[in-house]
């Protein structure tokens, strides 16, 4: 009985699931891509609360007869984010430069000669059987080089701003957020997503936060739609990519 191949299986999984997407492809030839329904981030599958390291709660400490409130920026209200809910502006910083040059070069040379130089009596011997019998027992030369050279070169730049919704308020008063935004332009949906956790004490007075001050920080910048598409290798392509191993 012939024997089944493991990857037939793994390569037939990858044909409906590359023949699904060609159906919605051909579905919405001629249609511009559907952008994303507002949806609430802690309802989506998958979601799972935020949970860091916390400090031992401490009582809370108020000023009666006072108008200030620790922590304010302004007299009368605090106009930063600071509840679930509440919307902040991330400006999104990124200038990647990375320049790497690796060498390395080795060389050995070795040589090995050893043996009896009579070798059983060869120096007896005559004629053909003189010319037959070795000299020496062993005789090997080996000689070994190794070049290499790498470089890495890279150059990023974004330069953004994206509102994030607060998410979660963690006990020691730090800040979840996430934040969303969908932009299309004729047949291509560009995407930029930005996650994280904040202090409320990085936040400006302007309710506005760098991004290099986001710990956690996912941030994601891509897109969809005719040029992405263009731009992916065809599903077979990639499965082949996976299965071969050469």
């Amino acid at each position: 009985m012939p024997k089944i191949s493991a990857s037939i299986p793994a390569v037939l999984i990858a044909s409906l699931l590359g023949s699904c997407s060609a159906l919605d492809r051909l579905k919405n030839i001629g249609e511009q891509p559907a952008l994303s329904a507002i949806e609430n981030p802690t309802a989506q599958p998958g979601y799972k609360p935020v949970q860091m390291p916390m400090p031992a709660p401490q009582a809370a400490v108020y000023n009666p007869n006072s108008l200030w409130r620790n922590g304010s920026r302004a007299f009368f209200k605090d106009q930063r984010a600071m509840q679930v809910g509440d919307i902040m502006t991330v400006k999104v910083k990124i200038t990647d430069n990375a320049k790497i040059e690796n060498g390395t070069a080795r060389s050995r040379s070795s040589k090995e000669d050893s043996g009896v130089t009579d070798f059983i009596g060869s120096k007896l011997l005559t004629g053909t059987a003189a010319q037959l019998m070795p000299g020496k027992i062993l005789t090997a030369d080996s000689t070994s080089a190794t070049d290499n050279k790498g470089s890495v070169n890279r150059q990023e730049a974004l330069l953004t701003n994206v509102a994030a919704v607060v998410t979660q308020v963690l006990p020691n008063g730090n800040l979840v957020v996430e934040g969303k935004q969908e932009v299309r332009v004729n047949f291509e949906i560009r995407e930029l997503i930005v996650a994280g956790v904040v202090r409320p004490e990085d936040i400006e007075s302007d309710n506005t936060i760098d991004s290099t001050k986001i710990a956690q920080a996912r941030i994601a910048y891509g897109g969809r739609g005719q040029i992405t598409d263009i731009q992916q290798p065809r599903y077979g392509q990639q499965v082949m990519d996976v299965l071969l191993p050469f």
